[in-house]
Formats: structure tokens, C-alpha cells, sequence
């Protein structure tokens, strides 16, 4: 979002009066190499972790050795490398891609440019495979100054995004502006306070706003991710928001609708869950006195997906967010980043999360299970609808949980109907049980004669290492019982 033009005028005129470049702030006159901005742009990011600040900046238009504003003839939207746009160029090359904002206007009738990022966070910023640091006024790469390079490793191991500043320096009476304050209270049903003070100490205490240096406060991401009216005002978060998106048919060649909750997760988390079953088609069950509508796929599942997808994003993926993907035979949702465990384990290892603090509050505010039990509803759920077994894929820099429409066994390939005997096989340990011909025959609908088409779906899951056998009769017999692998 650019910078409205007083915010602009005022962040340059700060800038300025510092009468230095520090780690973390450049100042150009029309030094425009392309390769050069990459490089500051690593050391100065690489900087401002090592000084604690919440963005680095690149100035054009200012002398540096008297800090006047004489202007610049830069034009960074104009300029291009090759057939790219300068700041595509610069973003690709990047490693990890960083929130790079571009702002422009003038200034005592000169044209300057500024330049503003975030600091390092999980690891230092490189520039096509090089890492740089910035050592008095010179910039230098990280690997010859150690002294520096452990010091930035020491502080990257304890930075969480949810700690990095959203907005800064707003005034107290502007913060309802920004988070549904009530909202939290609500949610905690904790009583609401009388006066604007104790809100926004309860707000501290929760670490979703801090005291600002220059006065006001600093909106944490924590806060901005869960409370925000709008997660569009908070640029480093606008591409956070959910987004929900139907498609017509089995693949994404025609969008029907396109749905972003762009309310902060603890506001649009349910009324997300609810628009999708809104949406999605039910089928007509016939019970024994009345025909009754349910859904195609478990609410539960839906939502305890959607919430794995907020909690374990990786935010420093930039220019992505969750997703959820529905066609006509199946529901993707999707998250930024890789998963910290094996996909295989999703069903009964303790989830590892990158944001542990935001996983913490949500859990808290009753927004996702607790820790650990979440995939396994979500497997649960699936064969009391007799579903095919859902999918956990990691694909580049995402994490996919993919849902199927009802299918026939017959439909089914092997590789679903092996993954469909693992998780049953895992589900049932987990809450104490063991699979058997019998309980997977139940699982599948698999008639109690064929019980020969089970054992040959037990026997291919053998096969490909996911289950393995146990008992006197080992791998045979109606009396063999199965575990997973990892049992």
C-alpha cells in the first residue's frame, strides 16, 4: 500500500534528521545498479534484525554526507532488467523473498524515493546466493565479519513473526480504528472492561499491542493476524488474508466465485467455516422415519483443515496465503510453507508449528483443537461419512489437504485405497484399537464375503511400507491384526 502523501513526506523528513546511515537506512542521490539495490537490500534486512528495528529502508533523494534533500531522477516503476521490472527482478533474486514496498512522491518540490522492508527472520537475506551485512558505513558480506554472523543467528533463533510489528506508532484512540477490540473479550468471554485503558493493557498483556517508542502503539502481527477489522490496512499482511474460491468442474480452468475473508483470523474463522458449508453440496439421506440433507463433506473436517492452514503457515513466504480450493469432486486448502513433520505423521505425531504463539492464543480463544487431535477428528469424520481417505501432499512452498467427494471402492486407485487402510490402520492405534480384515472391511463397505479384496488392500498397504503385521497369524487370517509403520 503506498504511503499516504503527509505519512510520506514525514517518514522521509524522520529518516533525514538522523544525519547518518546506520545499519538499517541508506541514502542515494541517483544511484540506480540494480545489482547494487540487491545487495543493500540483504545487508540493510540482515541490519535491521541486528539493531531490532521493524523495517530497513533505502533512501534516494537525500545527500548522505549532509542529509539535504536535493532529489533524484530514479524512477524504480519505470526501470527495468532485461524484460523484468525492477522490483519483480530484485524480489526473485531474493532468498527468502521479502515484503519489498516502493514509495515515491516529493518532497520540498524534489522527487525522492524510499524504499522499505522487513528485517531478517528466520534466516539472513541473500542476494543471488550471497548474504551481506552492513559494518560502519561500508557493506560487506556477512561471511567476513563472524563475529556478526553469529550474533544475527543468535538473535534469528529467537525472533517470532508473531512478535514483528503490523502497523506502528498509532495513537491510542486510533487502535479501535484498526482491531475489533470487543471482539476479544467476546471470544475469551471474559467481561468487558470499562475504560479504553484497561483494554488496551489486557491488549499488552496478550503481546497484540507494545508501548512505541514514538509514542502510541506498535500493532503486533499477532494482533493484526486475529483482531484486525482489515487485514488490507496492515501492508506486510494483506496477501494473509483466506481466500476461498470456487471453480466449475474437476480443475481450475473456470473460477465460478471468488470469496477473501479479510477480517483477522479470530473474526472470520467461523463465519469462513459457515460460507463454505453454505456453499457445498449436500446430499439427501433417507433415515427411518425422515429424509434429512447432509453435508457432502464433515464440518468438522472443513474446519479443523482451515485452522491447521491459518496456524501453520509460513508467513515469510511472501505474496501467498491459505487458501481453500472447492471443485466438484474434492476440496483443497492450502498454506504457505513446508511441513515440519512428515505428512505420513500428520495423524498422530504432536504438530511442530512455526507460530506457536498465534496457535497458543487461537487455541485459547476456541478456535482450533487442542494440541495434537485435530487431523485425527479430521480422519475420524471422514470414514463415518465413508469418504475416501483424504491426502496430505507438500508441493514446493506449500502444504495441500485434499478432500474427495463420495466415491465407490470400485473408482478408487490403489494408491487411495492403500492410504485409506494406513489411516485406518493409524486412527485406530492411536485411540487404542488395532486394525483388523474385519474393521477395514467395515471402513471401506466392504461386503463380509470379500474378505479376500480386503486382505489384498492390507497386503498392497504392506507392500509400500505403511502397515505392517502383528499376531500369531502374521499378515493372514480373519484373527491378524495390522499397526502402522511407525507403531
Amino acid at each position: 500500500m503506498q504511503l499516504e502523501m503527509l505519512d510520506f513526506q514525514n517518514r522521509v523528513k524522520n529518516l533525514a534528521v538522523l544525519r547518518r546511515e546506520t545499519e538499517w537506512l541508506e541514502l542515494k542521490h541517483n544511484n540506480e545498479n540494480p545489482q547494487e539495490i540487491g545487495e543493500y537490500i540483504s545487508a540493510l534486512s540482515n541490519g535491521a534484525a541486528l539493531a531490532g528495528r521493524h523495517s530497513a529502508y533505502i533512501l534516494w533523494g537525500v545527500e548522505d554526507s549532509t542529509n539535504r534533500v536535493i532529489g533524484t531522477s530514479f524512477r524504480p516503476k519505470e526501470t527495468k532488467v532485461g524484460n523484468q521490472e525492477l522490483e519483480s527482478w530484485l524480489i526473485s533474486l531474493l532468498d527468502p523473498q521479502i515484503d519489498l514496498r516502493i514509495h515515491e512522491g516529493e518532497l520540498d518540490d524534489k522527487h525522492v524515493v524510499l524504499f522499505e522492508f522487513a528485517p531478517a527472520t528466520h534466516r539472513p537475506i541473500r542476494f543471488k546466493g550471497a548474504e551481506f551485512i552492513r559494518v560502519g558505513t561500508y557493506k560487506k558480506k556477512l561471511h567476513e565479519h563472524p563475529e556478526k554472523e553469529r550474533e544475527l543467528w543468535r538473535i534469528l533463533g529467537q525472533t517470532a513473526f508473531e512478535k514483528g510489528i503490523a502497523m506502528e506508532s498509532v495513537p491510542a484512540d486510533q487502535i479501535l480504528s484498526f482491531l475489533n477490540c470487543p471482539a476479544y473479550f467476546d471470544l475469551m468471554k471474559l467481561p468487558h472492561p470499562e475504560n479504553r485503558s484497561a483494554v488496551l493493557e489486557k491488549f499488552i498483556s496478550e503481546k497484540l499491542i507494545s508501548p512505541s517508542d514514538g509514542g502510541g502503539y506498535d500493532i503486533s502481527n499477532l494482533g493484526a493476524l486475529l483482531f484486525a477489522k482489515n487485514l488490507e490496512d496492515f501492508d506486510r499482511l494483506a496477501r494473509k488474508t483466506l481466500r476461498i474460491i470456487f471453480y466449475r468442474g474437476d480443475s481450475r480452468m473456470e473460477a465460478i466465485k471468488e470469496y477473501g475473508v479479510k477480517k483477522g483470523y479470530a473474526l472470520g474463522f467461523e463465519e469462513a467455516v459457515a460460507y463454505i458449508n453454505d456453499q457445498l453440496p449436500q446430499n439427501e439421506h433417507i433415515g427411518e422415519a425422515f429424509r434429512e440433507e447432509v453435508h457432502m463433506y464433515p464440518k468438522i473436517a472443513v474446519r479443523e483443515l482451515m485452522a491447521n492452514a491459518l496456524i501453520h503457515q509460513d508467513f515469510n513466504v511472501t505474496g501467498a496465503g491459505p487458501m481453500v480450493e472447492i471443485f466438484t469432486n474434492r476440496i483443497e486448502i492450502s498454506n504457505p510453507g513446508l511441513p515440519l513433520i512428515d505428512t505420513l505423521r500428520f495423524i498422530d505425531e504432536a504438530p511442530r508449528s512455526r507460530n506457536e504463539i498465534l496457535a497458543g492464543l487461537m487455541r485459547r480463544l476456541n478456535l482450533c483443537e487442542e494440541r495434537g487431535t485435530g487431523v485425527d477428528k479430521v480422519i475420524f469424520q471422514i470414514e463415518l461419512f465413508q469418504l475416501p481417505a483424504p491426502n496430505f501432499l507438500k508441493k514446493t512452498q506449500s502444504t495441500f489437504a485434499i478432500l474427495y467427494g463420495p466415491k465407490k471402492l470400485k473408482e478408487m486407485d490403489s494408491k487411495e485405497r492403500t492410504r485409506a487402510a494406513y489411516q485406518h490402520a493409524s486412527l485406530q492405534y492411536v485411540i487404542g484399537k488395532k486394525m483388523t480384515n474385519q474393521s477395514l472391511r467395515a471402513r471401506l463397505g466392504i461386503k463380509n464375503s470379500s474378505f479376500s479384496l480386503a486382505y489384498r488392500i492390507i497386503r498392497d498397504a504392506m507392500q509400500e511400507n505403511l502397515v505392517k503385521p502383528q499376531g500369531d497369524e502374521v499378515g493372514m487370517g480373519k484373527s491378524a491384526f495390522y499397526l502402522p509403520f511407525w507403531a
